[in-house]
């Protein structure tokens, strides 16, 4: 394929290096840089763990083998004994198995078993990776390039350009590109289905919501294996067309505060329901929010009984309509008589009809996943990782940002509240986050920050202690005489049964505050967001999408285009006349 260099722009992200024609037709936006990081970093870790989980359990597999061994050779020199090797074939498969939850490869029996010991165990097999929705092909090549001891990566796109693109760009970064990526056309689905647990990874990156493709991915995991989905579409999942949200997610957002938590907690429902139909469930291992969009890591497992404990990973949100009261509904809860687990509907309702802080109603969202959305180990060996090799990562400074303040959240809280919406709501001035988080860890609860909103404050004390710490703050700072109906007015009417400490507490400041480490960036450079669909024309009304320069050098372009070819035109038209003359 001869590539005419100067029709191109050389883009280099990382290792890697991809050419962009000047016209918009394969889709590719800087601002996804930080995505792209982000799941090498956590794509280098899950590597890591694998290797370490192969070897644990060959480890575990080959002690039982020791122990079979030995069993079988006490019983050859015992006479007139019944045979039991059925007996320690069961036993092996037993210790082989382990705990559903952790399923990976299925156990040798004890004769293939006995055959192996004395080998080295089976090779684990570099990791195969499917990025569904390739474009361009950039994040491909970068896995390819930059992740140690990746294996095949397959690139999809149903676009015929775009897979012209990758298979260009795939020959312009050389052979180790060559020799590990390669690129269909095709529609993801339908691959996904037909390539069943296939794949160790799995990344969908789309242009909107992921939720058509939420199906078909999940069966396309290997047991353990990993699931990196984005979701852009944020006005649906934040609440803006909540009919349109649960028509894809299953799930009614509600529009607080934590909208931007609520909707990376609604894709986690979302793929969690998609994976039980398979009898399956996930274990998220990362779940960030970041600039326009929201991006989930979570490991795909087969476990028929351990998916019964979905429902008690999912609740119902009662957000009061008139404060920042919230509350959740589990979806379901167990009992357990001596050894036995009974799986039952959850106690409802967890609230009066009228909100008991400020007589208002509630509005009812969700399902969502109302589970740890992240696992602290991963996070902090992800972020050792980033920190070891900081060179290469091109968006260093925003992923250790924000995987700092993601290592310091309460992983057992979900959404969170803010101190602005409370005082606005009491119409008071707003105390300094280090007091209010003192209060509450004086009243002998925890608090911590969120990685989704710098003024967000995630915490395990009930309202009613939020609202009596806030009452006690009113006291001391008080506020001007407000209509009696006004929620702010109710909720101060009733006397603290709390009396808040506001002394300042050692725990109000995190590691990294005390540290003065950032971990809230501004954007790099202005415009630093979404970008125009692939195929479409660039005109002026995208200025506020791409910036004025951008749009200018576009349509320069495209004059210039048009001029060569009305020139052409008429030189055609000329040299036609001249052949009739």
């Amino acid at each position: 394929m001869s590539t005419d260099l100067n029709d191109y722009t050389i883009i280099k992200e990382g290792e890697a290096e991809i050419l962009m024609h000047a016209k918009n037709e394969v889709f590719y936006n800087k601002t996804q840089v930080n995505n792209r990081d982000m799941s090498i970093a956590v794509l280098r870790t899950f590597i890591s763990k694998r290797k370490q989980e192969h070897e644990t359990l060959f480890s575990k597999r080959n002690n039982s083998v020791a122990k079979v061994s030995e069993k079988n050779g006490s019983i050859s020199h015992v006479e007139d004994k019944p045979d039991e090797s059925g007996l320690n074939n069961e036993l092996l498969n037993e210790e082989c198995e382990g705990p559903e939850e952790k399923s990976q490869e299925p156990c040798s029996t004890s004769e293939e078993a006995v055959k192996t010991e004395g080998k080295s165990h089976r090779e684990l097999k570099p990791p195969r990776v499917l990025e569904a929705l390739s474009a361009s092909g950039l994040r491909a090549l970068r896995y390819a390039r930059e992740v140690e001891g990746v294996g095949q990566v397959v690139a999809l796109d149903n676009d015929k350009g775009a897979v012209e693109a990758c298979q260009r760009n795939i020959k312009f970064n050389g052979s180790v590109a060559c020799s590990k990526v390669e690129s269909h056309l095709a529609d993801a689905r339908v691959y996904m289905l037909t390539h069943p647990k296939e794949f160790d990874v799995v990344d969908l990156d789309p242009y909107g919501s992921p939720s058509v493709f939420l199906d078909s991915a999940v069966q396309s995991v290997v047991d353990g294996g990993l699931l990196m989905c984005t979701a852009t579409d944020m006005a649906v999942l934040c609440g803006g067309n909540g009919e349109v949200c649960y028509s894809k997610y299953g799930s009614y957002p509600l529009r607080g505060k934590y909208c931007h938590e609520m909707a990376l907690r609604i894709l986690l429902a979302c793929i969690e329901s998609h994976a039980n139909r398979y009898k399956r469930y996930i274990v998220p291992v990362l779940s960030v929010q970041m600039d326009f969009y929201v991006r989930v890591f979570v490991r795909v497992y087969s476990s028929a009984s351990a998916m019964k404990n979905t429902p008690l990973k999912l609740s119902y949100v009662y957000q009061c309509t008139g404060c920042d009261s919230f509350h959740l509904q589990p979806i379901g809860r167990t009992v357990s008589k001596n050894t036995s687990v009974r799986y039952l509907p959850g106690f409802a309702p967890v609230v009066p009809q009228d909100c008991s802080d400020c007589g208002k109603k509630f509005n009812m969202g969700g399902p969502i996943w109302s589970a740890p959305i992240h696992d602290q180990e991963w996070v902090t060996a992800i972020l050792a990782d980033v920190k070891s090799i900081k060179d290469r990562y091109p968006a260093y400074d925003r992923i250790s940002a924000v995987l700092t303040t993601i290592s310091e959240e309460l992983p057992d809280v979900p959404l969170f509240l803010s101190l602005h919406n409370l005082c606005s709501t009491l119409k008071c001035t707003s105390p300094s986050a280090v007091i209010f988080r003192s209060a509450v860890i004086n009243a002998g609860y925890r608090i911590s920050g969120t990685h989704v909103n710098p003024l967000g404050l995630k915490s395990d004390a009930p309202m009613d202690v939020i609202w009596d710490i806030m009452r006690c703050w009113v006291k001391n700072h008080p506020v001007k005489a407000q209509p009696a109906d006004q929620p702010g007015s109710v909720i101060l009417a009733k006397e603290p049964v709390l009396q808040a400490n506001f002394a300042r507490a050692v725990a109000s400041l995190s590691k990294a505050q005390a540290k003065k480490v950032a971990r809230f960036l501004p954007n790099p450079e202005r415009h630093w967001g979404p970008k125009l669909r692939a195929g479409r024309q660039i005109t002026t009304k995208h200025v506020s999408l791409l910036g004025e320069d951008a749009v200018n050098g576009c349509l320069n372009h495209q004059d210039g285009e048009r001029d060569a070819k009305r020139q052409k035109i008429d030189k055609s038209e000329d040299d036609a006349a001249d052949g009739m003359a």
